[in-house]
């Protein structure tokens, strides 16, 4: 996924170099006017609303059914408090810094500027470019689509620490982490002027942008945070899988939004993201039941729906960049991997993520994104010219993993370091045997 950039700054300006050739009088019967198509402007507006519906309810009952009952409302609280925050956060400057204007200096290949800060000069008839050239849309539905990406991502690194944060801290959190880690890594990858475009990278949906981001910061989170009171000695078993599945299910419903949805059009690479969701998807889900049986366990629900978000990760960078049999092995290396990360690697070095937001997120975006090199590759199907060199794309594909994993780790130490100035971050000892629901919000999830 590109985005409102790419063809003005690239395609449009060798396109306005020639047209200033033109003599006066033939400029204005060359001069092609960009087309808004409503078929597109429909897809992408019901995109818009699926990627919502990952956050709220999606992600807030995946996560919610994951926790013990008494934090399952502090859970959903923090989710929807903190996607709100950066909806607000997005409008104010955060879309200008990811794709305003650029510097003139060398900072444009990390960051715009904030000329378009509070939507300064978009009104419904300004229009953002597509891969098209010539079809664009309008420019307040491709704000709206980016802001949803911008929410779930905060909304994610919060499956790290749930069950011990307190809710201003999330808050004073989300506003710095978005700041200096979320939009600049955005920028880099999706804005035409942005560092990591330039070089080539692939990340259709957010490999990078989204998973790894999320998933390394839930990581150091965690780490800096500390572990929850008795873990792991003492049971900590999700109070209903019920809702995890249900969870599990809107998630993959609002995908088709978040995949399909980045071709910015209703047009052929929609369509190709939209069968990679489906099948690298079902893969996940499947073989990371698969892997609990090789393991001498039983097939759970619980493995299912991992394996499920596992799939949805990994083919977020190759919706659009592989054919659907390299989504459907990149789906199920993904869940095999992160399988072992959650159940082997996690255990042996004894962190807290509570959610494994790193052992899914983390792991299976680092994952999707370099498998994306090979898959998009025509030897496998997907879409790359015959003359693609996978060797080349890999070197590009794990540099952008790894600035993203320098970056994502210093920007989320900083954000932590500052609530934790500002809020003291952790709730008390008591707060934490009761439980966030009633000691940080005087409520209780269910009633009898």
């Amino acid at each position: 996924m590109t985005f409102s950039k790419k063809i003005g700054s690239v395609a449009g300006a060798t396109a306005l170099s020639l047209f200033a050739a033109l003599p006066a009088w033939a400029q204005d019967a060359a001069a092609p006017a960009a087309t808004v198509d409503k078929g597109d402007v429909a897809w992408m507006m019901t995109s818009t609303i699926l990627v919502l519906a990952m956050i709220l309810p999606g992600l807030a009952l995946f996560y919610g059914g994951l926790v013990r009952s008494k934090n399952m409302l502090s859970v959903m609280t923090q989710i929807g408090a903190a996607a709100c925050l950066a909806m607000l956060i997005w409008v104010m400057y955060g879309y200008s810094m990811a794709f305003g204007p650029d510097y003139t200096s060398g900072l444009s290949n990390f960051v715009s500027t904030f000329d378009k800060a509070f939507l300064k000069g978009v009104t419904p008839a300004s229009q953002a470019a597509t891969f098209t050239a010539g079809v664009e849309i309008p420019e307040y539905v491709f704000i709206s689509f980016q802001m949803t990406f911008a929410a779930i991502t905060v909304a994610l690194v919060l499956g790290s620490v749930v069950e011990r944060i307190k809710f201003s801290a999330v808050m004073v959190f989300a506003a710095v982490w978005l700041t200096i880690t979320y939009f600049p890594i955005a920028h880099m990858v999706w804005a035409a002027s942005g560092y990591f475009f330039k070089a080539g990278a692939l990340d259709f949906a957010g490999g990078t942008v989204v998973h790894i981001n999320a998933g390394v910061s839930a990581l150091v989170a965690c780490l800096i945070l500390g572990k929850r009171i008795g873990y792991p000695k003492e049971p900590m078993a999700p109070h209903s899988l019920t809702l995890t599945g249900v969870g599990t299910g809107l998630l993959w419903v609002g995908w088709f939004g978040f995949n399909a949805g980045s071709a910015l059009e209703a047009n052929g690479s929609a369509a190709l993201a939209m069968i990679n969701t489906f099948v690298a998807t079902a893969s996940g889900g499947l073989f990371w039941m698969l892997a609990e049986k090789l393991n001498g366990h039983k097939g759970s629900a619980l493995g299912f729906c991992s394996g499920i978000i596992a799939g949805l990760v990994a083919v977020t960078p190759a919706a659009g960049n592989s054919g659907p049999f390299g989504a459907i092995i990149l789906g199920a290396v993904a869940s095999i991997v992160c399988f072992y990360a959650v159940t082997v690697l996690k255990p042996k070095l004894g962190y807290d993520d509570s959610l494994d937001a790193f052992g899914i997120h983390g792991i299976g975006g680092m994952i999707g994104a370099i498998g994306t090199a090979i898959v998009y590759s025509p030897a496998f199907g997907g879409p790359g010219a015959e003359d693609y060199a996978i060797g080349a794309k890999l070197l590009v594909q794990i540099e952008a993993v790894v600035v993203t994993i320098i970056w994502a780790s210093i920007g989320t130490a900083i954000a932590i370091f500052i609530a934790k100035a500002v809020t003291g971050l952790r709730v008390s000892q008591e707060v934490e045997y009761e439980g966030l629901d009633l000691g940080e919000h005087g409520e209780r999830a269910y009633n009898q």
